[in-house]
């Protein structure tokens, strides 16, 4: 095996260790629980979780996803955490030539998780990650190659802008808020690592995949037309695409859709 490859071996074996730590934190921050103590237990039979039933994913098969003594369900939630952010951590080290690229995509593919989980279950994107993320994400352009300072500060504003005018515009209409400040703030987050132009392909991506999602679940009977949908859940993933294949993205669109002859003039 060569080193390239044992280094391979390595980030996706921490980012296994570190999506397992990011299973902790999705379950105990909404809940208002330090992520470092207690020890982890079974919810139900509050039984502490050995070591040896605490690896990622390996645990998780070996205990047929459940409790070795209640033998409640483990959610899939578990193992499939793990596998993304061992997934997001490898990506980072093998798609950016800079270690300071690797890093702060790392970190950031994994609050992303962090905050998708957390509103597919709670319908909330906490504030501790969304504030001081948007803060981070201004720094980390002293560092990072894949956009600008000033892009980062046009990203958050304008991922802020755009939802909180569809905020408003759908409140004064209807009466009601269509999406919560929660996804304002996690869009000017994801413009602010991202640059204006990665905030504007992240909303297109979730908006698509939101609108799909929810057109087969009305279709299927289960989401009424008063139901909400989390929007987080899609703009997570979707701030994760245009982190390693935004770029792509772009210069698809600009050859398919002829603009590059625009440019070109």
């Amino acid at each position: 095996m060569s080193i390239q490859n044992l280094l391979d071996v390595y980030v996706f074996f921490f980012g296994l260790v570190f999506g397992s730590y990011l299973n902790v934190v999705i379950f105990r921050l909404p809940r208002g629980i330090s992520t470092v103590l207690p020890r982890s237990r079974c919810p139900r039979c509050r039984a502490a979780i050995k070591p040896w039933d605490n690896i990622p994913v390996l645990s998780w098969l070996v205990l047929r996803g459940r409790c070795r003594y209640c033998g409640v369900g483990i959610s899939w939630q578990y193992p499939m955490v793990e596998l993304m952010t061992a997934v997001c951590f490898l990506l980072s080290y093998r798609r950016f030539d800079t270690l300071a690229d690797g890093l702060v995509a790392g970190a950031f593919s994994a609050a992303m998780i962090v905050l998708g989980m957390i509103d597919l279950e709670h319908y909330i994107l906490p504030d501790v990650i969304t504030k001081p993320g948007i803060v981070a994400g201004l720094i980390a352009q002293i560092w990072v190659t894949w956009t600008t300072f000033e892009s980062a500060v046009i990203g958050a504003l304008l991922g802020a802008g755009v939802l909180a005018a569809v905020t408003w515009g759908w409140f004064l209409w209807k009466g009601v808020h269509g999406m919560g400040f929660g996804d304002v703030k996690m869009l000017a987050m994801i413009g602010a690592f991202l640059g204006w132009q990665g905030a504007i392909v992240t909303l297109l991506l979730g908006s698509v995949a939101g609108s799909l999602v929810g057109a087969v679940l009305m279709i299927s009977g289960r989401l009424g037309r008063t139901s909400k949908l989390p929007f987080g859940v899609f703009l997570a993933p979707a701030a994760i695409v245009t982190l390693f294949w935004g770029r792509d993205l772009i210069d698809l669109y600009v050859d398919l859709s002829g603009l590059a002859l625009l440019t070109a003039l």
